[in-house]
């Protein structure tokens, strides 16, 4: 069957479809209106996010493994980092970053929200006998103190959240660090975004990322230019006619934003890079790769 006869065939098979609702929603919301809460740990989709991360032929959800392996090499080698150092890994998914550290030998703890990912970190780490603590918790909510030489915070997981989230999370990792202790992170900028942002698209699907039965996806690009803020949004129609909406942002920066944004949030940048794993940073960078340190508030 066709794609077109496949949507036809969706759409008569389930009930009447809120055709308001769903023109409202073509309608460019405002920066950060969120979508879906807490959908990455969905049943469906966060297995389909493991699968993703653990696919080493994709940078769609974790960097492929030999990305990785630099960028593991390349922060020990940069922060001098030994095995009596701590670091906290904010957003560590299925623990691909922490073991490599713990398998050097530092002390590692991951932090996500997704209970499948962590189950999955948590059996690799027992099968190779490491050492790591792991836990589910919105690092929005950190409340860690003075504990940590080093945090991590990669793949752009900076990007997505509103100003005044940024702000929470700055404040977060600035009290969990220990004095001087450095914060990594990478984001953005709007040259990658040129390149990758989506436009308006469907498709049908019997199964797929988003759910598990019969639905129909339609794919939509919102950019904010003057903000440097792009929005993608997925609705997502199933055979009964109920709708979700899905919403990535990105919050996209140039050299001068993102150090003015960490300068604000009490942290010296030390050096900005092209990536995480030591590629020089130039104006047309699609990532910038930061390392910066806690100073004063």
């Amino acid at each position: 069957m066709n794609s077109a006869a496949y949507q036809q065939n969706f759409l008569l098979q389930g009930s009447a479809l809120d055709f308001e609702r769903l023109q409202q929603l073509q309608s460019k919301p405002a920066p950060f209106t969120p979508g879906e809460p807490h959908f990455w740990d969905d049943p469906h989709i966060s297995q389909q996010m493991l699968r993703t991360h653990l696919d080493p032929t994709t940078d769609a959800a974790s960097r492929r493994p030999e990305i990785i392996d630099r960028s593991v090499e390349w922060l020990i080698a940069t922060l001098h980092l030994q095995p009596e150092h701590t670091i906290v890994d904010l957003g560590c998914g299925p623990g691909l970053y922490t073991q490599r550290l713990a398998e050097r030998g530092l002390s590692v703890t991951g932090v996500d929200l997704s209970q499948r990912s962590l189950d999955y970190a948590r059996e690799q780490s027992r099968k190779e006998g490491l050492d790591i603590t792991y836990r589910c918790q919105n690092y929005l909510l950190l409340e860690d103190s003075n504990l940590y030489d080093v945090a991590l915070l990669i793949y752009g997981d900076f990007c997505p959240l509103s100003p005044e989230k940024r702000s929470r999370l700055l404040q977060n990792v600035h009290r969990a660090l220990k004095p001087d202790g450095y914060f990594i992170l990478d984001v953005s900028t709007r040259i990658h975004r040129q390149r990758y942002g989506r436009q308006r698209a469907w498709y049908a699907a019997e199964s797929g990322f988003w759910k598990a039965g019969p639905h129909l996806v339609l794919e939509q690009g919102f950019d904010y230019p003057e903000q440097a803020i792009y929005l993608d949004q997925y609705i997502v129609i199933e055979a009964d006619s109920r709708l979700s909406v899905y919403r990535n942002w990105f919050q996209d920066y140039t050299a001068a934003s993102i150090t003015a944004e960490l300068e604000s949030g009490g942290f010296k940048v030390n050096h900005l890079y092209a990536d995480l794993w030591g590629t020089p940073f130039t104006d047309d960078t699609e990532w910038i790769g930061v390392v910066a340190q806690r100073g004063d508030l």
